[in-house]
């Protein structure tokens, strides 16, 4: 079996055409080189900005669950004020339809009349607002 010869640059010296090939060769090596640079530097940048983007996401998620969070408390909060208020306004409600079945009781024995006032339907239903519903406007000193 005879060794397989390869083509190389040991007989191109001599020749100008092998030379001006292997000049374009070259040329074109350090090219490529550099394009290959650039693109790992463009890749690096990107994956730099990337990784920025997502710590200024996570930091402003982050500062969103807290607000949430703040304004879920704040919310259960007034809930439960609400609450409070609305078991009261019925006690009261209950205590002034007692008082006035009680004056009522006393206009009939005694006969001498009495002045009994009427009891607010507001108070009856509460869910009956006696005036027109207005926006509620957020403000950002809210949060």
């Amino acid at each position: 079996m005879a060794p397989i010869q390869r083509q190389g640059s040991s007989g191109s010296d001599s020749d100008p055409r092998y030379a001006m090939i292997d000049e374009r060769k070259r040329k074109r090596m350090e090219s490529n080189r550099e394009s290959a640079r650039r693109s790992r530097m463009r890749k690096q940048k990107q994956l730099e900005d990337l990784l920025n983007e997502i710590t200024a996401l996570q930091n402003e998620n982050s500062q969103l669950v807290q607000r949430i969070s703040t304004a879920s408390q704040r919310y259960n909060e007034m809930e439960a004020a609400n609450d409070v208020l609305r078991a009261q306004a019925m006690e009261l409600t209950e205590r002034l339809r007692s008082l006035n079945t009680v004056l009522e009781l006393a206009e009939d024995v005694s006969g001498t009349p009495v002045d009994i006032p009427e009891i607010p339907v507001s108070f009856m239903e509460p869910w009956q607002l006696p005036y027109p519903v207005q926006p509620i406007m957020a403000s950002a000193e809210m949060f």
